[in-house]
């Protein structure tokens, strides 16, 4: 029976070839080498962990060898001042609470000697020929005439959607949204268009209509300053959201840009209300690198810089 149930020798070598061959697709092309070594991320200074348990005191009471291991790690410490009521917890916006200096809820701060903690850090940008400096205009979009901006290769939107909730800036219809010229910016390329929970069918009609297929989605979760999920005293109705999503939407067929070497998860703190994390613009720049980007943001905040030349559409 043994017998009988043995691979032949031509059976054995049939799925020998057979793997050789998936190993071979599967395996990473030159190509491909040499495109993720040009957009490797490198850092001027060192990497360093966050703690997962994030206070020292927590560290004190784990086993030794662990400890040691989280003594390379980053912690914090809490704030406790004179008005601050440690019964009533976290506050929930942590380093971007308004009213910290008066707040009774504990806020935290770096255990660390000689350590900052910069989330308004500078976005990395790609140097690729020569790129112009960038540019902001500050109008109203519903008005604007954009033929006069020329075309983009990449476009960055994140409007102000009707909500129905009180906002620090103002919001724009659906009907609005759904009449933007977006069609004079781009004749091919990508646009990448932030949505809300309401507004996540509106914006796939929008891309239809603007002329677009949507051919992917970015997730981006949401860290507070611990580094851990946000799940309470932010947005949403039925849910506590912690997370935004951005669909991609393509028209035509753009050549010069670089697929597969993106994920489609950003993990990244918050900051202000509207700001979406910096992480997104290096993800641009390696999908389409050394062309003309343009960034539709409807915040009292400036658009950060992308690459080449870059245009800013502010409405208040």
């Amino acid at each position: 029976m043994a017998c009988l149930e043995k691979k032949s020798f031509r059976e054995a070598k049939a799925i020998q070839d057979w793997n050789e061959a998936l190993s071979l697709l599967h395996k990473t092309t030159a190509k491909q080498m040499l495109i993720n070594e040009r957009f490797q991320h490198r850092e001027a200074y060192p990497f360093r962990e966050f703690c997962d348990l994030g206070l020292k005191t927590e560290c004190a009471h784990r086993d030794i060898d662990v400890a040691a291991l989280s003594v390379r790690q980053l912690h914090f410490r809490r704030i406790i001042k004179s008005y601050t009521d440690v019964s009533l917890g976290d506050c929930s916006y942590l380093n971007t609470c308004h009213r910290m200096d008066q707040c009774k809820y504990v806020h935290y701060e770096l255990d660390e000697d000689g350590v900052e903690i910069d989330i308004e850090r500078p976005i990395p940008v790609i140097r690729i020929g020569n790129p112009a400096p960038a540019q902001w205009i500050q109008c109203d979009v519903r008005k604007f005439d954009f033929s006069v901006l020329g075309k983009f290769a990449v476009i960055m939107a994140d409007p102000p959607w009707d909500i129905h909730m009180n906002l620090p800036y103002g919001t724009m219809t659906d009907d609005e949204m759904r009449a933007m010229p977006i069609a004079e910016l781009q004749e091919e390329g990508f646009i990448f268009l932030w949505v809300t929970g309401r507004a996540m069918e509106l914006g796939r009609e929008c891309l239809a209509i603007w002329g677009y297929r949507r051919v992917d989605e970015l997730v981006w979760v949401k860290t507070m300053q611990l580094q851990k999920l946000i799940r309470t005293g932010r947005t949403g109705h039925w849910l506590n959201h912690s997370k935004e999503h951005c669909l991609i939407g393509v028209k035509g067929s753009p050549t010069a840009s670089n697929a597969g070497i993106n994920s489609d998860v950003l993990v990244a703190e918050v900051r202000e209300t509207s700001p979406k994390p910096d992480e997104v613009y290096g993800l641009i720049d390696r999908l389409s690198p050394g062309t003309r980007k343009i960034g539709q943001e409807f915040s009292p905040l400036a658009f950060r810089r992308l690459d080449d030349v870059h245009v800013t559409l502010l409405r208040h």
